[in-house]
């Protein structure tokens, strides 16, 4: 794999990998049984899922040729290695890096790289992971502490914005990110442990979150996370090591938010601390630290079954996907803070929607939906997925955007880019944070549930799965998103008695998102509905909770033709919306399209009648191959991408949003 030559440019860190190489020995991941639950809905593991998709597959392959390469030169090239060194005394120098948490681009690049090897194994890349991780434990404290800017110089923070007093650990945790850091690293080590069965990570991880159960809780240190994610990355040391003192300390942190009794500092509404978690009733404040958070409350709701925490999120979501997103499925609208605004406060030039935020409501919606196996939550997925989230990295691999904008003038800029994808951040989370994501897309197409299998999102691969100890093996063939028409074959062994639940998306149900902040006008009553058929005859199967339910015994090879047909959708907003009032956004499927300058030179003058007649092509040759969406209007054609792929060809202006006359 080319990621190799990103080491071989420099003799003396080719000459440290080979002395530091960390240890190779396996580990025994069965652990003893917990007296808690979990979740009763289990993912099919991706290294049973093997994507053969048109859409999906050149996406992660991408990253797994060129960003996360290209990220690690970056790393490199900024110092991210050379903090671990220096930390540990093994090389001189100031911090480098302009971020505390600069420390978390190395760990997220593992662990996108570690999800790549369950995938797609890779000697080469394996090696190079056992090298970086040797570096980072040059840089860990005896004690498990690792935070490399503070080890260096506890007086002098990469930023000026991380207040120093004495200089102590957590000293101003609001800012430091030393929990942060924490939460990045134990994701990213149970990650390359669960790829590779190695220790070498693991361990660092575990000296680490031993050294925090020694360090907070009552009666210890009594403090809160600045930056949540420490949380889930705490409880997934939890579920390898079985060691519950993770667990209490993550619940711990969540129990405390909001809660100043112990006279601590208090970090308010910025940071979700200004009442009790289960208190909680709307999103607020910074949009990453929030949907982090969230997700490691549902953790909380499903491992001890506790129902404060369980109404809280629900309370949470249903204000945050009924008040506070995005068409795209994009969150978090003030560039101020990188903060929710208050409710139906949507703009579009200045819309925020950090990819960051997208990526940590996938995490959310997905623990969600195996709590409760409401389909709703994977409208809300898919929609993200295909639009506010992969808008992050552009076609090339390696270009970024921080925020992700529903409007360009080609002039509004930002310090981070709003017009066009920046190559690199000195706040550099979200191009690292794809690296982490993307290549671990697989693990979100199906689940199960004892005798159910989920079908969830739809794109081309070859699975393996388990119902009631005995396997099954599925096999999906379509061109999803750009058409709705998808073959399943199922095969199994022997005669097999299963439910097989296939999700019927949002869009082809007549539903933009779950609640009323979107809906579809001018809907075409003659339309055809969603289908399906059984080895090619028409099943008695019904639509059940948003579901087609294939309730069966199963034999041998058997064949499901699935077909949601697509058609231009229009949208309107809620009126209490008001920068989309008398607008309106087009759809094709569950792809947004957005109308770029370097289409449509008139594209001030764009207007919607609602009596134009849409037409879609598919221009293999245009970014990469998309459904084009057209439409005359008096005597312009108007020409729309998906919103995803926008501002791959220069800086310009763009709308998601067009203009609706009386």
């Amino acid at each position: 794999m080319r990621t190799m030559t990103v080491v071989k440019r420099s003799t003396q860190f080719i000459i440290l990998i080979i002395i530091l190489i960390g240890c190779k020995n396996k580990a025994d991941r069965n652990s003893t049984a917990s007296k808690y639950s979990d979740y009763p809905i289990k993912p099919i593991d991706i290294r049973n899922v093997k994507l053969t998709d048109s859409f999906w597959l050149p996406i992660i392959k991408d990253v797994q040729e060129k960003t996360i390469e290209y990220a690690l030169q970056k790393c490199k090239e900024e110092g991210r290695f050379d903090n671990f060194l220096i930390a540990g005394k093994k090389m001189k120098g100031e911090v480098r890096g302009l971020m505390p948490f600069d420390d978390t681009d190395v760990y997220k690049t593992i662990e996108g790289a570690s999800n790549s090897l369950i995938s797609s194994p890779n000697e080469k890349l394996d090696a190079l992971l056992d090298s970086l991780i040797a570096i980072i434990k040059i840089g860990q404290e005896a004690d498990g502490y690792l935070t490399t800017w503070r080890t260096i110089n506890p007086a002098k923070p990469p930023a000026k914005w991380v207040k120093v007093t004495e200089g102590k650990r957590w000293d101003h945790m609001e800012m430091s990110h030393e929990d942060y850091n924490a939460g990045h690293l134990y994701e990213a080590a149970v990650t390359h442990y669960l790829a590779t069965g190695k220790r070498n990570f693991l361990d660092i991880a575990i000296k680490n979150a031993d050294m925090m159960v020694k360090t907070f809780g009552k009666g210890k240190l009594e403090r809160v996370p600045g930056h949540q994610i420490i949380e889930t990355g705490l409880i997934k040391l939890y579920r390898v090591t079985n060691n519950e003192e993770y667990l209490k300390l993550a619940k711990y942190f969540l129990d405390t938010r909001g809660d100043y009794s112990s006279g601590r500092i208090q970090f308010g509404s910025y940071a979700q601390d200004h009442l009790p978690v289960t208190k909680q009733d709307e999103v607020v404040g910074h949009a990453v630290r929030a949907v982090y958070m969230y997700a490691g409350m549902t953790d909380i709701a499903a491992i001890y079954k506790d129902t404060a925490y369980r109404k809280a999120v629900d309370k949470l979501w249903d204000n945050m996907v009924t008040k506070k997103m995005y068409i795209t499925g994009g969150i978090g609208a003030r560039h101020d803070g990188e903060s929710f605004g208050n409710n139906y406060e949507l703009p579009n030039l200045t819309a925020y929607n950090e990819t960051c935020a997208s990526i940590g409501n996938v995490y959310w919606n997905h623990r969600l939906f195996q709590l409760t196996g409401n389909v709703k939550y994977y409208d809300v997925i898919e929609r993200t997925l295909y639009n506010g989230l992969i808008s992050g990295l552009s076609l090339d691999g390696q270009k970024f955007f921080y925020p992700n904008a529903l409007e360009a003038d080609g002039i509004y800029k930002f310090n981070i880019g709003a017009c066009t994808r920046q190559s690199w951040f000195d706040c550099s989370c979200c191009p690292t944070n794809i690296i982490r994501f993307l290549p671990a897309v697989p693990g979100l197409i199906y689940a199960n549930n004892g005798d159910t299998l989920y079908v969830n999102l739809y794109a081309s691969n070859e699975a393996t799965a388990s119902i009631n100890g005995k396997p099954i093996s599925v096999k999906q063939e379509t061109n999803y998103p750009w058409d709705g028409k998808v073959k399943l074959t199922v095969k199994t062994d022997s005669p097999l008695k299963f439910s097989l639940k296939l999700r019927v998306p949002g869009w082809s149900r007549g539903e933009v998102l779950p609640g009323d902040l979107y809906k579809y006008i001018n809907i075409n009553s003659n339309s055809p509905g969603p289908t399906i058929l059984l080895n090619n005859e028409k099943p008695d199967s019904k639509i059940v909770d948003r579901y087609f339910v294939v309730n069966k015994e199963w034999k041998n090879t058997e064949t499901i033709e699935l077909d949601f047909p697509m058609e231009t959708k229009e949208v309107i907003a809620k009126q209490e919306v008001i920068e989309d009032r008398n607008k309106v956004s087009l759809e094709y499927g569950p792809i947004v399209y957005a109308f770029e300058q370097i289409d449509n030179k008139e594209l001030d003058k764009i207007k919607i009648t609602g009596k134009e007649t849409f037409s879609i092509t598919k221009n293999p040759d245009l970014l990469e191959g998309v459904n084009v969406l057209s439409f005359r209007n008096q005597t312009s054609t108007f020409i729309g991408v998906p919103y995803y792929s926008w501002s791959n060809r220069g800086i310009g202006k763009m709308r998601v949003w067009l203009p609706l006359t009386e």
